[in-house]
């Protein structure tokens, strides 16, 4: 990886990780997990669901949802103690490595498998074709950032030359788009159908099925609070799995109706058309065990990119056991 990307990496990661700290007195009786999710999507459907059908009361705990609003700032929780468990892109577990930790940050259990972002333009195009970006501006992430990187790896795919705009953060992306910035915008679920449904911009494709599958997304918490706190680690894995069980076999409208709570804002039919949207794309795993070569996978997107100056061993940031084990258990 490139040394300044890794310190700016770290470097905003320290930066955010003294409010994180001072946040992180909050209540726990002991019962309390808390996580911070990287943002807040339909995407994530199978861990809003485990919480709604009380999955993980079920294994003696409950959660205390963050959003952090990027993948640096989710690390920053986890590395501050502002959160037990990060929630973001497994990215952020391999900069902490190669940056040097004393308390390494595992990825311990992965939940997308592919780009959950739909690309949305100012225009309708039903016969789009990827050879349209070429010479516009799309806003598409942070640099270093999964998204961001998944993005410029279909348009190296696809021989496109756009100008991709990663000058503005990652949860202000959307605003951006609407206040007239850029040609388009990478958006996550239910946001993208939501646009749509209000003629402020149209879905033309969606990146995940472009790109094919790589670990999008997973949960990441440090060596220390896994070693005193593996109950709770095999807890939220297997109350995660048997949602995406439960989602896989379950019609989108019972789903949508559950997660309601989760997305005060949106309607249960915008829910449903993103449930939909994901379920189409084939977005989560089965197994929550992360695939070695799909780390690796990871990890060519990133050189592709020119931020990556030497690869990371899988067992380094990746502890698959508990995974595999809470699988085996719920598909036995």
């Amino acid at each position: 990886m490139k040394r300044k990307l890794i310190y700016l990496f770290l470097a905003a990661v320290c930066a955010l990780a003294v409010p994180f700290a001072a946040a992180s007195c909050s209540k726990d009786n002991g019962k309390v997990v808390r996580i911070n999710e990287v943002t807040r999507s339909v995407f994530y459907a199978p861990m809003y669901l485990a919480d709604a059908l009380g999955y993980f009361e079920d294994e003696g705990f409950e959660i205390e949802l963050t959003t952090g609003g990027g993948a640096d700032a989710t690390m920053a929780a986890v590395l501050s103690d502002g959160a037990d468990i990060g929630f973001c892109g497994p990215e952020a577990a391999i900069y902490v490595e190669i940056g040097g930790s004393t308390d390494q940050p595992m990825v311990f259990g992965q939940l997308t498998k592919r780009d959950g972002s739909f690309l949305v333009g100012r225009n309708p195009e039903p016969d789009f074709d990827w050879k349209n970006l070429e010479g516009k501006e799309i806003l598409a992430g942070r640099p270093g950032g999964v998204p961001f990187m998944t993005f410029e790896y279909v348009m190296k795919n696809h021989g496109v030359n756009a100008k991709l705009n990663s000058d503005v953060a990652f949860n202000m992306m959307t605003s951006a788009f609407l206040g007239g910035k850029a040609d388009y915008c990478t958006v996550f679920e239910p946001t993208a159908s939501e646009i749509q449904a209000q003629k402020q911009g149209y879905i033309v494709a969606s990146v995940g099925e472009e790109s094919g599958e790589i670990p999008y997304t997973c949960f990441i918490a440090k060596q220390s609070y896994m070693d005193k706190h593996g109950d709770k680690i095999e807890g939220l894995l297997r109350s995660v799995t048997k949602a995406i069980k439960y989602i896989n076999e379950t019609d989108v409208g019972t789903v949508a109706n559950l997660l309601t709570g989760y997305f005060a804002d949106t309607s249960v039919e915008s829910i449903k058309t993103s449930l939909e949207s994901y379920k189409k794309i084939d977005a989560w795993v089965t197994n929550m065990a992360m695939k070695q070569e799909a780390f690796n996978r990871l990890q060519d997107v990133i050189e592709l990119a020119g931020e990556l100056d030497r690869r990371v061993d899988f067992n380094a940031v990746v502890t698959t056991e508990t995974a595999q084990k809470v699988y085996n258990e719920v598909y036995a």
